[in-house]
């Protein structure tokens, strides 16, 4: 495809200050940037003159936004924090202060990154990076148990290839198999979501530190190396041995071959599933300040052309809530709520005539925990749950997957011994 003037400059500064993430780009990637000269630009360029013809918006004559009444009634906020467009990078008070969260969250985490991007949500972000990297045929290593979503996102999009290895072994992660992914010499794409989705596992100290140094080899060894951090369910763990942090935190100044990238968002690490707000942080050992705003633009680029920006409405309110003096009160209240459904899990899973027909997989942190049937098929016990208990849970292969975010703590002692009694209805 032509490459316009603008993309052309972006990819110079890329090419020139940090050649290996200029070759991982996609050829939509190199191509894509955010227009300077066009409508966005100009109207930048015309705020705050006394007369603004630039912005498809529509003012009212005391110079606020326009809004119906019926609409702007429900909304607490200043009418310019919500009816107008939001910048396409996103509000840049809402990017400074979420990468603040990330340092505060991830206090290893010194190398330096670019400023996040706001997405629309988790989702939205996953497609940009997509967008931004992945050719037809890439191939994405990541653990067999994931997310289906990721389908849809990289192999219907973009005609990527999800390259799963064995997700645990022994009751630890199956890091051999993982290893094994990565001795094939070119581009490698990696995607890590922890906790992860469907199981509800992060890796341990020493687990991480493992993926680590496989990743860490593998780019000593010449091999060019994305690696997709999807934090959705960033800070909920349970467990006092599990690695607290981020791994993007010790992907991000690890090799000059390596480029992380941070997929986050308010969506369910503050509890706002509907308001769609994420972000895309980069980092790579030695990146400068220069291809951190070529990726930015580009990314921007990307989103322009896609959604063109995300709530302003969302993203104020998310703003508001990280300036609030009670935000981390709050966050470990419903932490606090979360972690005692865990452990009546937990608790319950002490009871060994369940082991007759499933056993859990490993989990301690998240949303989630999967348990394995025994020889048993789980959409007929899916469908069992629904029809006889009163009870949904989702199916997967021989899987079952269980929100424990979802459900009070005195509905899990049931939920358990109702998904027992579906599965001895099944056994003749």
């Amino acid at each position: 495809m032509d490459i316009n003037q603008q993309a052309e400059e972006l990819n110079n500064i890329i090419k020139q200050d940090n050649p290996v993430i200029y070759s991982l780009l996609s050829e939509k990637g190199k191509a894509i940037f955010f227009p300077k000269q066009g409508i966005v630009a100009q109207a930048i360029e015309a705020k705050g003159k006394k007369i603004n013809a630039t912005v498809g918006t529509a003012i009212e004559d005391d110079g606020t936004p326009m809004r119906l009444n019926s609409i702007a009634k429900n909304i607490l906020l200043d009418s310019k924090e919500t009816f107008p467009y939001a910048p396409s990078y996103g509000k840049p008070e809402l990017r400074q202060a979420w990468l603040e969260q990330i340092k505060k969250k991830n206090p290893s985490l010194t190398a330096k990154t670019s400023l996040p991007i706001v997405t629309n949500a988790l989702t939205h972000g996953l497609s940009m990076v997509g967008y931004l990297f992945i050719s037809p045929e890439d191939k994405i290593i990541l653990p067999d148990k994931f997310w289906g979503n990721y389908k849809l996102v990289f192999e219907n999009a973009y005609n990527g290839i999800l390259d799963t290895f064995n997700t645990f072994k022994d009751n630890q992660l199956d890091l051999g198999s993982f290893k094994e992914k990565l001795t094939e010499k070119g581009k490698k794409i990696i995607l890590l979501n922890f906790p992860n989705n469907p199981t509800g596992y992060t890796p341990t100290g020493s687990e991480t530190e493992e993926i680590i140094n496989i990743i860490k080899e593998s780019a000593e060894q010449g091999n060019q190396t994305l690696v997709i951090c999807d934090d959705a369910y960033f800070g909920l763990v349970y467990e006092e041995n599990i690695y607290k942090e981020s791994i993007f935190s010790k992907l991000a100044s690890l090799h000059e071959n390596v480029l992380a990238i941070k997929v986050d968002g308010a969506t369910k690490e503050d509890y706002v599933w509907g308001f769609r707000v994420g972000f895309i942080t980069y980092a790579s050992k030695g990146i400068t300040e220069q291809t951190c705003a070529a990726l930015e633009d580009k990314t921007t680029g990307a989103i322009r052309g896609n959604i063109s920006n995300t709530s302003h409405l969302s993203q104020s309110l998310v703003l508001k809530a990280l300036a609030s003096e009670t935000y981390g009160t709050e966050k470990q209240e419903k932490y606090a709520l979360l972690e005692s459904r865990y452990e009546k899990v937990k608790q319950t899973l002490k009871n060994n005539k369940y082991s007759e027909f499933f056993t859990p997989l490993p989990y301690n942190s998240g949303y989630f925990m999967c348990i394995q049937l025994k020889n048993l098929d789980a959409e007929k016990i899916r469908k069992t749950l629904l029809e006889k208990y009163d009870t949904g849970v989702i199916a997967i292969k021989n899987l079952l997957r269980i929100a424990f975010s979802a459900t009070p703590e005195r509905d899990i002692p049931e939920l358990f011994e109702n998904i027992y009694n579906a599965c001895k209805e099944q056994v003749p």
